[in-house]
């Protein structure tokens, strides 16, 4: 199968999870979300793939999904609980840095296969990780401020705080992807890849961030109606 298809089915299939998490356990579900994009974007972003034409890391999905629930749990459940939710993935992504590293003191036993791979997998991370940590808290943090800036904007134009959920969900997830993308980029990956590369891989992961943009928007719609109709746990 090739990586074109398997990117473009990764998308339905992660905002079906996190859909799915929000129908079954609610906020709460949300939140277990939250930390498993989390963990699985930092593993998934040692990965440098060919697709479209354009050199990429993975992960890119995996984080949009992130932006997804500060979205859905800033138009349902409050500010406050977006806020939560993005501190819930800075401490994931803090233990899982700091583990990460712990793992490599060990002194394998003789019979250990696993030990040299998890080292050169995650013997390189540290500065991916740093990047991820520092591009994930400031951009979400910037994600959620937005997202309430625009919901206030739109509902002194239109007199309706059902109105524009098109545009704060975009308007916010759109200008923070930016910030996520310039701050992890630099850091994970300069020095390590030359300037072309580096720039391609920026400019390949923001066109992803905002095809994934605005292909989650219906799906904060489904989970504001999911809310409204009462079929979301309390």
């Amino acid at each position: 199968m090739s990586n074109e298809i398997l990117l473009i089915c990764s998308v339905p299939l992660c905002y079906s999870a996190v859909l799915l998490a929000y129908r079954l356990f609610g906020r709460s579900g949300l939140y277990m979300m939250t930390a498993a994009a989390t963990i699985l974007a930092n593993i998934e972003v040692l990965i440098l793939i060919e697709a479209f034409g354009m050199e990429q890391t993975l992960g890119n999905v995996m984080f949009a999904a992130t932006y997804l629930i500060t979205d859905i749990l800033s138009e349902n459940e409050g500010k406050a609980s977006a806020a939560k939710a993005v501190w819930l993935g800075v401490f994931t992504s803090a233990l899982m840095l700091l583990f990460s590293q712990y793992w490599l003191l060990y002194t394998p036993a003789a019979d250990d296969w696993a030990a040299p791979h998890i080292a050169a997998l995650f013997a390189i991370t540290p500065r991916q990780l740093l990047g991820s940590f520092l591009g994930y808290a400031i951009s979400q943090r910037i994600d959620v401020w937005l997202y309430h800036r625009w919901w206030d904007l739109t509902t002194a134009r239109s007199g309706s705080r059902q109105s524009y959920l098109w545009l704060r969900n975009n308007g916010s997830t759109l200008i923070s992807q930016i910030v996520n993308t310039v701050i992890f980029t630099s850091i994970a990956f300069g020095g390590i890849y030359d300037r072309p590369t580096l720039l391609a891989v920026m400019g390949s992961s923001y066109l992803i961030y905002i095809f994934t943009s605005l292909l989650d928007t219906p799906v904060v719609y489904i989970a504001r109606w999911l809310k409204q109709k009462g079929h979301i746990p309390a």
